[in-house]
């Protein structure tokens, strides 16, 4: 690199350190506090964030600091450990964790870290940056080292962690590291299940999670991560769930948009159907509608568990535990060829928002395009009678004009009638109550 290169190389540095996006002013951190993590990676690989996420450590008064930052802000503040003294500050496009020091000295917190590129700190009054591991180094190489094995066993999450940054940044894992990953994957068993949730998360959000996931398999680490019937086989689906949306997207840019966005009813609009998707082929089975599943979490050994006690047990919300399990009952239906529209009528009932993670998963899991694309074209059109019905009459309309107590027999006639209206037997509100009076005679 010339004079003119390191130069510019420089001030892209200092760039990605500028404290002008910050959601609070410089002057209320300590002079001797020194941003660390993530954050201080992400700046030296000049990444981009839409949400910044900053860590601070200080050898004191880290929450006093926390809580002086929210009251002026006006923003959310969380004590996040009152023992080791780390709080949160929320602010609406950022958040800020503020912690105390761990050992005497910087350099030992630093020490304590799970990986060399997370082992660098930046005190941004000074501009220096405290890089007693050769962090940058590793940066430059995109290699992620840990920087001792006694750290990954402190936290055996690190472990999955190691995984997901290496998909994220696109970096390799060092040998030596992923040696001590495979050895101390039973460990991982013992770890909360929703924090595993949360780093399984980032790896099936994302195709280039997809390969680290095959790897995270191949040593071990993902049977503890999740349970212990996954097979190759498993991993295959899970690439294929990839190129099933590549595919789908082409033809339907719609259905892509939903399978990325956000799930109905999970809190914070966290999670996308293509997560939801490639966990249901984490968990499928061809032999099995309904597989049984081994795992172990907490030190508690589970056989022959449900998907569902699975899920429960990784502390997933109910709208993710309903579109894995609801993909894994109705996967079986889409075998039938062809399909009576009454069979699609209950097929989209059953599935509803979860039709579009069912569908790519369909077509990983071998059902051809051509098959599912009349299913997928109905989906997408909002006034289709099949897969969108809307009654042509309603309860309260039956149960006045029939005389009809309350109860499921209503259920019944409402459902009846939305079949004969998709099968072109009739298309108003007097046939459909002629139809319902037919039906009550010839009970």
């Amino acid at each position: 690199m010339n004079r003119e290169e390191a130069k510019d190389a420089k001030e892209e540095e200092k760039e990605g350190f500028a404290t002008e996006g910050w959601p609070f002013g410089l002057e209320w951190l300590p002079a001797s506090a020194c941003m660390v993590g993530g954050a201080v990676r992400d700046a030296l690989l000049q990444r981009r964030r839409d949400y910044l996420d900053l860590d601070f450590v200080m050898p004191q008064k880290a929450v006093k600091t926390a809580r002086a930052i929210a009251s002026h802000y006006k923003a959310g503040f969380v004590l996040l450990d009152k023992e080791r003294q780390i709080a949160r500050v929320v602010f609406p496009d950022a958040t800020a964790d503020f912690a105390q020091q761990e050992g005497e000295t910087l350099q030992t917190d630093l020490h304590r870290r799970d990986f060399t590129i997370n082992a660098i700190a930046y005190n941004p009054h000074t501009q220096e940056l405290f890089d007693p591991l050769q962090g940058c180094a590793d940066l430059q190489r995109g290699i992620i080292r840990m920087v001792s094995p006694h750290n990954l066993q402190d936290d055996p999450l690190r472990l999955l962690r190691g995984y997901r940054q290496a998909s994220q940044l696109g970096f390799v894992i060092e040998p030596q590291t992923r040696a001590a990953m495979r050895e101390f994957a039973p460990l991982l068993g013992q770890i909360a299940a929703e924090r595993v949730r949360v780093e399984l998360g980032y790896l099936l959000g994302s195709p280039l999670g997809t390969p680290w996931l095959l790897a995270a398999w191949e040593d071990g680490i993902l049977r503890w991560a999740l349970h212990d019937n996954i097979t190759a086989h498993n991993l295959e689906l899970v690439a294929a769930v990839d190129r099933a949306i590549a595919i789908l997207a082409e033809n339907w840019p719609k259905l892509a948009e939903e399978l990325a966005g956000g799930i109905p009813g999970l809190a914070g609009g966290k999670g996308s159907w293509s997560a939801i998707a490639k966990l249901a082929t984490l968990i499928f089975s061809p032999e099995e509608p309904e597989p049984r599943i081994n795992y172990s979490r907490a030190g508690i050994a589970v056989e022959n568990a449900s998907v569902e006690d699975l899920l429960r047990a990784m502390k997933y919300s109910l709208p993710e535990i309903r579109g894995v399990t609801t993909i894994l009952k109705c996967l079986p239906q889409l075998q039938i060829s062809p399909m009576s529209l009454r069979q699609q009528y209950f097929l989209f009932r059953e599935a509803g928002v979860v039709f579009p993670a069912l569908a790519v998963v369909a077509v990983a899991t071998g059902i051809s395009v051509d098959k599912i694309a009349p299913l997928i074209n109905r989906y997408l059109t909002a006034d289709d009678q099949v897969a969108h019905p809307t009654p042509l009459v309603s309860g309260t309309d039956l149960i006045k004009t029939l005389n009809l107590p309350s109860g499921p027999k209503v259920g019944w006639l409402l459902t009846e009638i939305q079949l004969a209206r998709i099968e072109g037997k009739i298309s108003t509100p007097a046939a459909a109550i002629k139809l319902a009076s037919e039906l009550l005679d010839t009970e």
